[in-house]
This record gives structure tokens, sequence and C-alpha cells, in this order.
């Protein structure tokens, strides 16, 4: 669902960003309070997991698409919100700088769909409420689904007001979106709920060594094997690819391109350097952040 610079115009994308970065001030701020020292570890592994997890594309039969775990409510059940989010921010943000895994210039729109409505709509308003009942693996299977289907509509919202989805084929490309993300949800709802039901039978250190041990499996083995299919969000727009307006005349499509061709080294690299080289990235990204929020917890704590 990572959606590169040419589906984005700059009038969507630099709006988008200024609401990632808001929001990302935000979480950093709600984190402090709930943020200690002792947690840095556990946030850091859980994030290189879902880091690893997004390089799993598993294809969806009878479709010619392919899918991978996004992780937004995997990482809220497992981190809160707040930290979750931040993450996210994370794992997008080398994603598109060391890979041109999705486009700078569209990266507001991908923390949004992928990070935002996962963590501060899906995750309250279902996963929560449906936990009160004492109902774990159904919350999360449905909350992972409801992730998905939101970012999968936002997609569709982002390129319209880009441009390069018209009114003509909105309808189609909304339905080729919501219906092949469906499966992809179900796939995600099933191995969040399990990882989380694993999660409250072992210890947060064992858990953080397990989570570890996982993302380096992922990363360097795991994905060699991942399926070349297009992706949701890839498949969808070749189904109307007649019809998709690109836009590529813009100056700030121009520079986001230029820039991602000199940083994104690690695309560059052999797969398993690569992919292992961006592990280690996200994790310092994250640990950095980490550091940050309970160093300043720590400060208005005295």
């Amino acid at each position: 669902m990572h959606l590169g610079n040419g589906i984005i115009c700059p009038v969507t994308g630099i709006p988008m960003l200024a609401v990632a970065a808001v929001s990302a001030f935000y979480a950093y701020k709600k984190a402090k309070k709930e943020f200690s020292k002792d947690k840095i570890f556990p946030a850091v592994c859980v994030t290189a997991l879902v880091f690893a997890l997004q390089m799993i594309n598993f294809a969806i039969p009878l479709t010619g698409s392919s899918g991978h775990i996004v992780g937004g409510i995997l990482l809220a059940v497992l981190m809160g919100p707040y930290a979750a989010f931040l993450a996210m921010c994370s794992i997008l943000l080398v994603q598109a700088v060391f890979f041109a895994d999705g486009g700078l210039l569209a990266l507001g729109c991908n923390i949004f769909n992928m990070g935002f409505l996962a963590c501060f709509v899906a995750y309250p308003l279902l996963f929560k409420t449906l936990e009160k009942r004492n109902r774990p693996l159904t919350c999360a299977l449905l909350a992972s689904i409801a992730a998905l289907q939101l970012g999968s509509i936002a997609v569709v919202i982002e390129g319209w007001l880009s441009g390069s989805i018209t009114l003509s084929n909105i309808l189609t490309f909304t339905g080729l979106m919501q219906a092949i993300h469906l499966p992809i949800g179900v796939v995600e709802g099933v191995v969040t709920a399990l990882i989380v039901a694993a999660a409250r039978s072992v210890s947060l250190k064992n858990l953080s060594y397990i989570f570890g041990g996982t993302s380096l499996l992922l990363a360097g083995i795991i994905s060699q094997f991942a399926s070349q299919k297009p992706d949701g969000l890839e498949w969808s727009l070749l189904n109307i690819s007649d019809s998709v307006v690109m836009q590529t005349q813009s100056f700030l499509y121009s520079l986001s391109e230029y820039v991602q061709a000199k940083s994104a080294v690690f695309a560059a690299w052999p797969s398993v350097l690569g992919n292992l080289a961006g592990l280690a990235t996200v994790c310092f990204v994250m640990w950095l952040a980490c550091s940050l929020i309970s160093s300043e917890a720590v400060k208005e704590n005295v």
C-alpha cells in the first residue's frame, strides 16, 4: 500500500506531510507519559519484527496479486498507540529513504494510511472496544481488517485529490482496492491474533529476543522466497492503468525522485545485505526515538 511519488501531487502530499509531522509530535508528547527506559529494547525489537514482516509478500490465489502485513495494529497492541505510531513513522521513513519503497512526496500519505488510521482509529475504536468483552483474538482480526480497509479508502481519496484517479474510475478503483485488501487484512488479522496470543504467555524480555531473532530470520532468509507479484495497490492501478493520470510534472516530484535515486543505496545492494542493513537502520532510528522519549520522561518526572 506504499504510494509512490507519481500518484500524489504536491497539493496533496505537502499537507499530508504536515499532518504526519503534527501527529508524530503529538505521539511523541503522549508517549513520554507512558514510556520508560526498560521499554526501549522491546520497542526496538517489535519495530524490527514489523519492518521484516513487511518484506514478506505472499501471493493471493486466483488474483495475480500479492500482499504483505502492514503491522499497525500489532504495533499498537504490543507498544501502545503512541509509540506504535512513532515506530511506523520510523519504518516508512527508512523504507522511503533507503529503499525508495514509497515516495518521499507521498510519505505523509503513507504514514497516515498505514500508521495514523491503524493506531488512532482502528485500534481505539475496534480493538480496545472489543477487548473489554474479553475477545482479544477476534478484536485483533477485526481491527487489522478495518485498518487495511480504511487505509485503502484513504489511498483512493488521496489519489482523487491529486488528480491521478478520475471521477470516471473512482468507483472501480475503490472496489478493486477494497476487494484485494480484504484477504490481505484477514491474513494480517490472523497473524496479529496469533502473535498477540503468544505474547501474553511469554515474559517481555524473552519476547524481545524472540522478535529480534525472528526479524533476522525473516529479513535474511525468508524474504528471499517472497512473492514477486504486484501488491494490492499496484494490482489495482494496473487494472485501471489506461485512465490513471500520473502526477510527474511538478518540481517537487522531480526533486523527490532525484533525492531517492541518490539515497536508496540499500535497494542497489544484494538483497540479503540490503534487507539486513535496512533492519539495522530502522532499529537505530527507533532506538534513537525511544531514547529521546525516555530521557524527556525522566526530566519531566524529576
